[in-house]
């Protein structure tokens, strides 16, 4: 069944929804109060970069199930089931969520309301947000309790965006258990394409949902520094983590993924949702529940200065003057996201240090230079090489996987190379003359 529906906000998760949502056959319209990226995403075109999204984007444009405007009372009227996607960035100075982008919807939309409506969060919130929201709906809204709110986290991998917004692990929705109105009716009207592929479709009551996202995400930044803190202990005794993390991985209670050591973890999600969850349970008194999460969040810092002191040390002690070449400026690879990126903070720390730090990567570059200005950008990876005393390869993006050591060589001025994402295949750049030095492995 096709549903009316509107996305609020456009950025990351609100235009991969919204054209997901197309594409399973509803007629929808994007929300954003910036005119320019309205205009942009009603032209079809994506001002990020996501795998799949454009040809998505631009497909659903064309064919009018997609359209975009500024006007909130537009969706208002156009729409039955209203979706908040908007950012819950850190606050400066603190480390709790910055609600202001959500509770902005909430006060804009919900007194347009005329008619029974439906609305779901997608943002990553706060636990007790929901509950909160729900009421101020039913306050503001002209038609009362005919406008519901319920939960609906988003979990989105960037890079892989398109895909788990079609093809979900699992459906989560958060209803007010007192008060479940409609809201699991529309959510599986929504999904109905992924429930009859038999997705999990799970119902619970508003906090559970709240905390399903950031207790994953919390999870997986623990196993992530976990194999970064072992990587250190190997580092001092010889062992390969990468040989202990396929030893440890092969015990099911455990698994395999999310234990590559490295340069840590970045992003828009991962490290300030941890960090809002920590501020959250302090809020809650409960904050020593969590206090482990400190150590995780300082493990994964780590990475960085331990990187940056890897090059000083093996670069003579001092980085001034050397040229380094540092492959990644992205938090990971398939994304031009370079927010909290470790790449660029340490090609940005290097630079700082007197190095001069020739960054490439595919696809942020624009980004990078915005948060960089005044570091020097290679136009190509053969360039970000040329002259350079060492090689960092900062993100695991498939051509610097890929790269020929031997022809590598021939533009560096040095045969030294940090691979801070485990990802090169170490013997065969070992064969061919170079120092190699593996993160939690081996230096040659």
């Amino acid at each position: 069944m096709s549903l009316k529906m509107s996305v609020f906000g456009t950025g990351y998760l609100g235009a991969t929804h919204a054209a997901g949502m197309a594409e399973l056959g509803h007629e929808v319209i994007g929300v954003d109060i910036d005119p320019a990226k309205i205009e942009r995403l009603s032209r079809g075109e994506v001002p990020f970069f996501e795998p799949g999204l454009p040809e998505l984007l631009k497909k659903h444009v064309d064919s009018g199930r997609l359209r975009f405007t500024t006007d909130a009372a537009e969706a208002a009227e156009f729409a039955d089931v209203h979706f908040i996607g908007v950012g819950t960035p850190q606050k400066k100075g603190e480390n709790a969520a910055d609600m202001r982008f959500v509770d902005a919807v909430i006060e804009t939309l919900a007194p347009l309301l005329t008619r029974p409506s439906v609305i779901l969060g997608k943002s990553t919130v706060p636990v007790g947000t929901a509950a909160r929201l729900a009421a101020r709906v039913r306050e503001l809204a002209p038609v009362g309790d005919q406008a519901q709110l319920g939960w609906n986290p988003e979990f989105l991998r960037e890079g892989f965006a398109v895909e788990d917004t079609l093809r979900p692990d699992r459906i989560v929705v958060g209803v007010d258990k007192a008060q479940p109105g409609r809201i699991e009716e529309v959510a599986r009207e929504v999904y109905a394409d992924a429930i009859s592929r038999e997705t999990p479709f799970l119902v619970t009551d508003l906090p559970t949902a709240e905390l399903v996202k950031v207790s994953a995400n919390a999870f997986l930044a623990t196993k992530i520094s976990f194999i970064n803190a072992v990587a250190e202990v190997c580092e001092v005794t010889g062992a390969d983590v990468r040989d202990l993390a396929d030893a440890i991985g092969h015990d099911e209670r455990i698994g395999r993924k999310f234990l590559g050591a490295g340069l840590g973890f970045g992003g828009g999600c991962l490290p300030k949702d941890i960090r809002a969850f920590m501020a959250r349970a302090g809020e809650l008194g409960v904050d020593q529940s969590l206090g482990f999460l400190r150590e995780v969040d300082t493990v994964n810092m780590r990475r960085r200065d331990h990187v940056v002191d890897l090059a000083t040390r093996e670069l003579g002690g001092s980085l001034r003057g050397k040229t380094i070449a540092v492959l990644g400026a992205a938090f990971k690879p398939n994304s031009d996201d370079v927010r909290d990126s470790p790449a660029l903070e340490v090609s940005g720390r290097m630079h700082l240090a007197g190095a001069i730090t020739k960054v490439y990567d595919p696809e942020a570059m624009a980004n990078a230079a915005a948060v960089w200005p005044t570091l020097p950008f290679a136009d190509t990876v053969e360039d970000a090489l040329r002259d350079a005393d060492l090689v960092i390869v900062a993100t695991e993006w498939k051509q610097f996987r890929e790269l020929d050591p031997a022809a590598t060589a021939e533009l560096t001025a040095g045969k030294a190379i940090i691979d801070a994402r485990n990802c090169l295949p170490a013997e065969r750049w070992i064969d061919a003359g170079w120092r190699y030095l593996g993160l939690g492995r081996y230096a040659s």
